[in-house]
């Protein structure tokens, strides 16, 4: 059973975060998969490293896109990007470490990281990409 299950409460309604958002849900399924399956150890390095690098990816473009359109909530989104992105760096180096495993409180944590920052601060900026043409 998948961590999150993509359904259109995850969906902001502008086709290219949408894409990134179900490939950001997949790779944290894949990582759940990996603990649930006793693989953490030998998968959760490189799924790991995989999210980091994809979230980094993912929020370039989503604030390249919120700039596009003008969203006056673009710093204070921007600030939320920058904290997860450190806290996911510091679990990353910690597990790099040896200092922590992969566990439910931490796939539970970015899961709901994940689901309530798109369900709330990310549709708020979906109307001002629609309405400059963004998909």
């Amino acid at each position: 059973m998948p961590l999150i299950a993509w359904n259109d409460s995850l969906s902001v309604g502008v086709t290219t975060i949408d894409a990134q958002h179900r490939k950001l849900v997949d790779t944290l399924n894949q990582l759940h998969d990996a603990m649930l399956s006793g693989q953490a150890r030998q998968l959760t390095g490189s799924i790991l490293e995989r999210l980091l690098q994809y979230t980094r990816e993912h929020f370039s473009a989503e604030e390249a896109m919120m700039a596009a359109a003008g969203y006056p909530g673009l710093a204070e989104h921007r600030l939320r990007h920058v904290d997860l992105t450190r806290q996911v760096e510091g679990y990353v180096t910690r597990f790099q470490h040896g200092e922590i495993t992969l566990n439910l409180h931490l796939m539970h944590f970015l899961r709901d990281w994940l689901t309530r920052h798109i369900q709330s601060e990310d549709r708020a900026y979906a109307p001002a990409m629609r309405a400059r043409g963004l998909r």
